[in-house]
């Protein structure tokens, strides 16, 4: 730990002993990081928000409408636990007229058994009456006329349920608008009820496809011509293709600057190298291993490519903010200022050799 400590000293004392070519190969470095973040990183934030925009449509839906004579059933649910590459599945009812109790000639809204093995992600639990308890979307309670989230609504039929608080409506269920839905509980003693909606999402947008043909294999409707399917395949292959152009733009961008650099900073350090040869010829003469030299000099450059990358993002995140473009995030950032350093060192790496296997008594020669 004291060697490494002492080369990390030795290191810092030569770069300040040569401020310009440290100055240099800061700026070299702080310019490559910037340029890739100005340029790629534009490019990945912008991948970004066109990726969260399409997603937030639903790249991964599967929304199955059945009539009422389908005999679509509650049952599928079992079924669809069977399969793989289901983040989640919930099955919702024939829609139902309410309106506010209170108010008899109020607006009417859609109401919905609703039936899932984790409603939880719809922000559903703790309901204070099994079966009778309402959850209503800010839609559906301003058109209820509900401003404190609770209440009661009545069907046309004297069926009655008690709203007792609100619903964050996902964007895959945003067609279902003005949304209210009663979840049941599903236990083996409850017999299956007909099922009017059910919607499905895939684990990732690629999934969509074979997941639909999947839930498909396991409706077991009995009138399968009632049963129309919809999915966002569309969405998700327009995804992958956003994703796989603006992807291989963004790599081919980075490995041009990347190399650019490189071989600029492998020249600087070759010429210091050069400019340093009797310096490295009398620490070799002075028993100074081949080894030594090398992680002198990569050290070295591992301290100014850090300096450099720090500031060169820095400078680029500051630039992204102030035009009001999209940052690419915090792991983008940190990949390309590890990538930096990793260059850096690469970049050295050959003139640290050089210098190494130079033969010391030439170099002592050397006026």
């Amino acid at each position: 730990m004291n060697r490494w400590w002492a080369i990390i000293r030795e290191a810092l004392t030569s770069a300040r002993s040569q401020p310009v070519a440290s100055v240099v190969s800061v700026i070299m470095v702080a310019g490559m990081c910037a340029t890739v973040l100005l340029t790629t990183g534009r490019t990945v934030g912008a991948e970004q928000s066109v990726l969260g925009t399409i997603d937030s449509a639903g790249t991964r839906s599967i929304v199955v409408r059945a009539d009422a004579e389908a005999g679509l059933t509650t049952t599928v649910l079992d079924r669809l636990a069977n399969l793989d590459g289901i983040e989640w599945a919930g099955a919702f009812g024939q829609a139902r007229d309410v309106q506010n109790a209170a108010f008899p000639d109020g607006t009417r809204v859609p109401v919905r058994l609703a039936w899932g093995n984790d409603l939880k992600k719809l922000g559903i639990s703790n309901l204070p009456v099994a079966d009778h308890s309402a959850v209503a979307s800010a839609a559906a309670l301003e058109q209820l006329g509900m401003p404190d989230d609770v209440g009661g609504v009545v069907s046309n039929d004297g069926q009655q349920y008690a709203v007792v608080g609100s619903l964050a409506v996902p964007d895959y269920l945003r067609f279902l608008e003005p949304l209210v839905i009663v979840p049941q509980t599903d236990t083996a003693d409850t017999a299956p009820a007909p099922v009017s909606v059910l919607v499905v999402i895939a684990a990732r947008p690629d999934l969509v496809a074979p997941v639909s043909q999947a839930v498909q294999s396991v409706l077991a409707a009995d009138d399968v011509s009632k049963v129309k399917l919809f999915t966002s395949e569309s969405l998700a292959q327009l995804r992958a293709l956003v994703q796989g152009q603006l992807g291989s733009f963004g790599r081919n961008l980075v490995i041009i600057i990347f190399a650019l650099t490189a071989i600029l900073v492998a020249a600087i350090l070759y010429g210091l190298v050069m400019l340093r040869r009797k310096d490295f010829g009398r620490r070799r003469a002075l028993g100074a291993s081949q080894s030594l030299i090398v992680a002198l000099l990569l050290t070295q450059m591992a301290v100014l490519s850090m300096i450099g990358a720090i500031l060169g993002s820095a400078a680029a995140a500051i630039g992204l903010a102030a035009t009001g473009d999209p940052l690419p995030g915090w792991d983008f950032f940190a990949a390309v200022g590890i990538l930096a350093i990793v260059t850096g060192l690469a970049a050295a790496l050959i003139p640290a050799l050089a210098a190494a296997r130079r033969d010391p008594l030439k170099e002592l020669r050397v006026p």
